[in-house]
Order: C-alpha cells, then sequence, then structure tokens
C-alpha cells in the first residue's frame, strides 16, 4: 500500500530535486527514496516502472514546465515580439534548471503522455508563427527552425560554449534579430 501522502507527483518533486542539485546522472531509486523518506523497494508502489517510469514522469512534467513557460512569454504578442519573448523563456528555463533541462527528450518515445506534453510544447511555437501567416508544412519546417535555434542557443549557453567576452545577451539579440527576418521573409507554400 502507497505510503500516505506520498504521490507518484511527489516522487517526481523529489527526483526533480535531486536532478537540480546533482543532474541527472545522480537519478537513482535509492537516491529518490532517500528523499522521500521511504525504503527503495517502496518506491515501486508509487512508481512502477521504476528507474524507466520515473525518467518518463520526469520528461513529461520537464517538457509541460518548458511548455508552459514559453506559452505564458508569449501570451499576448505577436509576430516578432512572441517570437523574442519565447526564445528568452526557452533560454531562461534551460539557465535556471540546467540539469532538468537536459533530462528534456529531444525525440520522445510512443508514449500517449509525453507525446502529448511534447506536442503541447510544439503547439505553443506553431501558434506564435501563426503571427507571420504560417500554417500546415510550412509552419512545420519554421517550427522546427525555431525549435533548432532555442535548443542549440540553450544547449551551448549552458554547456559553457560561449566563452568569449561578448556580452550573451546581445548575442542572444542578435539571433533574434536574424530568426525573426527569416520568418518574416519565410517562403510560402
Amino acid at each position: 500500500m502507497p505510503r500516505v501522502g506520498l504521490t507518484p507527483e511527489q516522487v517526481v518533486d523529489h527526483a526533480l530535486a535531486l536532478i537540480d542539485e546533482q543532474g541527472t546522472e545522480a537519478l537513482t531509486l535509492a537516491a529518490v527514496a532517500g528523499r522521500a523518506g521511504v525504503a527503495t523497494p517502496s518506491l515501486y508502489k508509487h512508481v512502477s516502472g521504476g528507474l524507466a517510469e520515473l525518467r518518463r514522469l520526469i520528461a513529461v512534467r520537464v517538457t509541460g514546465e518548458l511548455a508552459d513557460r514559453l506559452a505564458e512569454a508569449a501570451l499576448g504578442r505577436g509576430g516578432d515580439e512572441a517570437v523574442a519573448a519565447l526564445l528568452r523563456a526557452y533560454h531562461g528555463y534551460a539557465s535556471e534548471y540546467p540539469h532538468r533541462y537536459h533530462a528534456l527528450p529531444q525525440a520522445p518515445r510512443s508514449d500517449d503522455e509525453l507525446t502529448r506534453a511534447a506536442g503541447r510544447l510544439v503547439g505553443v511555437i506553431i501558434a506564435v508563427l501563426r503571427g507571420y501567416g504560417l500554417d500546415g508544412s510550412e509552419a512545420v519546417h519554421a517550427a522546427r527552425t525555431v525549435r533548432s535555434v532555442a535548443h542549440g542557443f540553450a544547449s551551448l549557453s549552458i554547456g559553457g560554449g560561449f566563452q568569449l567576452a561578448e556580452d550573451l545577451a546581445d548575442t542572444q539579440d542578435r539571433l533574434i534579430t536574424m530568426l525573426t527576418g527569416g520568418l518574416r521573409n519565410w517562403p510560402r507554400a
């Protein structure tokens, strides 16, 4: 019987706290159980699929968090302003939670819950692209471009890939200018 008060969501909370502090490599059932104050075998009552299931739940949560962050940033904005807000929010999330960001799957497996979370994330990007009159396959190509820019900049930034003295915010501004200019001139089907 599951421990009173401990839910799968709380197990994910404990796992994310561990990841935030020590990185994804530190994620073990024993470490999460220790944080939750239960014996390791007891976690299976809350996360029946063990570590694989816990990683899946983390991926769903992190994908949802990022989707929420992007949606909040873009809300009430359109066009260039929405894209700029989206890219800054994406980088902001990755910078605030670099270890969680590493837990974000780049190609979600066949899993309904994770597919829905990833669909929400992509849906936010596609909604922003409607401000450029993009839809259908052109919106998909543009969303892939936006995602590539966002992920590349975030990954390089949190990975220490930008070591030169120039201000990173200035670089991001230039990147946003390039991307929004390209989106304004995007080929229409």
